[in-house]
């Protein structure tokens, strides 16, 4: 899997220099002059891990819960104050582990941002099943939060089993959601899961619109060499068929993409906290994407809470982009929206998209990935496979590797990928 990585990252940058991770960072971001800037805060907390899980999460604690959030707002306040007046961000996205079983002090959390940025496009937050409850559902609605993510991933109790989750009540989420008028709700469903059909497939989005979605996640399942999972994804020729049915229920259903995993009942109706050109991470394992850099903070709390006690960012590693390798880093979460604007690639980069790739743009038309519609170069359903078919690879060969190593080590000297 390396290998195609590797060659394609060659390919691409045209250089046979890796993406060099080092463990030396800024204690001040350059993020003023980034244009269309989101924010992301990563609460770790949960009752209980899944197995399958790759993302960075601890069980809830009250008193480690209190000693984190003291840290997660010092943090924002030491990358506020970098800064003078307060600086207008598209949106805010809460993610987790679980964010919403722990609102107690969102409050505040709010207060340090708000009084550093200003927020246009709303606010998203993750949320478990167990947490779609009137007094939460109350709060966040009450808290201004405009967007939320549920993450029910089957309503079938086979597949349930199969990921270590406890069944739910979809009647009662049914229940409580019909009370708020949430400006998006998103399901998210896991894919290519042993012996899923697309009937299994289908019968989890149609429960997911009846209790109230209005947005879909259908993310594939990955397997993490550092999860305890023993769970093994579905084979590319089955998987490949199951998207493509998938996709085109949809499509008939009338929805839109809005990104590789998501479909909307409208353009309007969106939900992720990847797609931007730049973004600012707070909390442990948080990424910030600057217009030359990218940084990843620590996974470990008390060496978070610790950094920050010494009014030090909790970076562990970073990269500074040469420019070539920005333009593909862009290029790649960009396509994730499945469509890639020219005109906003120049505007960021200050030179003509085909200039750069156009030889790639070439080959990719003459596969059938992408075509070109009013000057946009959108994916299609073709193309979104093998996106994901890449991104699979670029998974296990990359993120793999960084978070496996992260989970250990704190702070490591050193990642080449």
């Amino acid at each position: 899997m390396s290998i195609l990585t590797n060659l394609t990252r060659m390919w691409l940058t045209r250089s046979f220099k890796p993406f060099i991770f080092t463990n030396k960072y800024s204690q001040t971001l350059d993020y003023i002059n980034c244009d269309k800037l989101g924010l992301y805060v990563h609460i770790p907390f949960c009752r209980s891990i899944c197995n399958f899980c790759p993302y960075c999460k601890y069980i809830y604690k009250k008193d480690l819960y209190n000693k984190y959030v003291d840290s997660l707002i010092k943090e924002i306040h030491l990358v506020g104050n970098s800064t003078s007046g307060r600086k207008k961000i598209t949106s805010l996205y809460f993610g987790g582990g679980s964010p919403a079983m722990s609102i107690e002090r969102t409050d505040e959390i709010l207060d340090a941002i708000y009084s550093h940025f200003i927020i246009t496009d709303g606010m998203g937050i993750e949320i478990h099943p167990d947490d779609i409850t009137d007094s939460t559902m109350q709060t966040l609605y009450n808290l201004k939060f405009t967007k939320i993510s549920v993450g029910i991933q089957s309503f079938n109790s086979k597949f349930q089993d199969i990921l270590k989750r406890k069944e739910f009540d979809s009647n009662q989420i049914k229940s409580v959601l019909t009370n708020y008028s949430f400006e998006t709700v998103s399901i998210d469903l896991i894919f290519a899961l042993p012996t899923q059909t697309f009937e299994d497939l289908k019968n989890d989005v149609e429960k997911a619109l009846d209790i109230g979605a209005n947005h879909i996640a259908i993310y594939p399942f990955i397997d993490f060499s550092f999860t305890a999972s023993n769970v093994h994804a579905m084979d590319n020729f089955d998987k490949k068929k199951l998207l493509y049915n998938i996709t085109d229920y949809f499509y008939k259903k009338g929805f839109v993409r809005t990104s590789i995993w998501t479909f909307a009942k409208s353009d309007a109706i969106k939900y992720s906290s990847m797609t931007r050109e730049n973004f600012l991470g707070f909390g442990c394992s948080a990424t910030t994407l600057l217009k030359e850099q990218f940084k990843i903070n620590t996974f470990s709390i008390n060496e978070y809470c610790k950094r920050i006690d010494k009014d030090n960012l909790p970076t562990s590693l970073t990269i500074n982009f040469t420019r070539r390798q920005r333009m593909v880093y862009y290029l790649f979460w960009t396509a994730y929206s499945t469509q890639i604007n020219p005109t906003d690639f120049y505007d960021f980069f200050g030179v003509t998209l085909e200039q750069e790739f156009g030889l790639e743009i070439r080959i990719a038309k003459m596969l059938g990935f992408i075509v070109e519609d009013n000057n946009i170069y959108k994916m299609t359903p073709k193309g979104a496979f093998y996106y994901h078919y890449y991104e699979n690879f670029y998974t296990l060969s990359y993120i793999d590797k960084m978070w496996g190593i992260m989970r250990r080590e704190a702070f490591p000297d050193e990642l080449k990928l």
